[in-house]
């Protein structure tokens, strides 16, 4: 039997618990000089008619790279695709960002 999950929608612009939380990391690379700025959801980016990816933060390194960190606690298969599409089609390098153990937070480039 397949598990149902609740949206759990916020407003746009509105940080659930994980996004906070990667933010809160963000921030301590800013002050380390790591990263010389991000912005949540700050970049939206067409990806087909009517089909947009949002990314959770644009981040840029203090190397002047920019890069799209897209933070999940679960992947849906549309959020997936949607993310390799974009990666494909943009020539930004994105990242998909989750919390794993012991608040140490996982990378993986797409």
């Amino acid at each position: 039997m397949k598990a149902y999950y609740a949206l759990g929608r916020l407003k746009v612009g509105a940080m659930n618990k994980t996004e906070a939380g990667y933010g809160q990391q963000l921030e301590l690379l800013k002050r380390a000089g790591e990263v010389l700025w991000y912005r949540f959801e700050g970049i939206k980016l067409r990806l087909a008619d009517n089909t947009f990816l949002t990314v959770d933060f644009a981040v840029m390194r203090s190397d002047g790279v920019l890069e799209m960190h897209e933070v999940k606690g679960f992947m849906e298969d549309d959020a997936n695709v949607k993310l390799k599409v974009a990666a494909a089609s943009y020539p930004f390098l994105f990242k998909l960002i989750r919390k794993g153990k012991g608040g140490t937070w996982t990378t993986t480039e797409i």
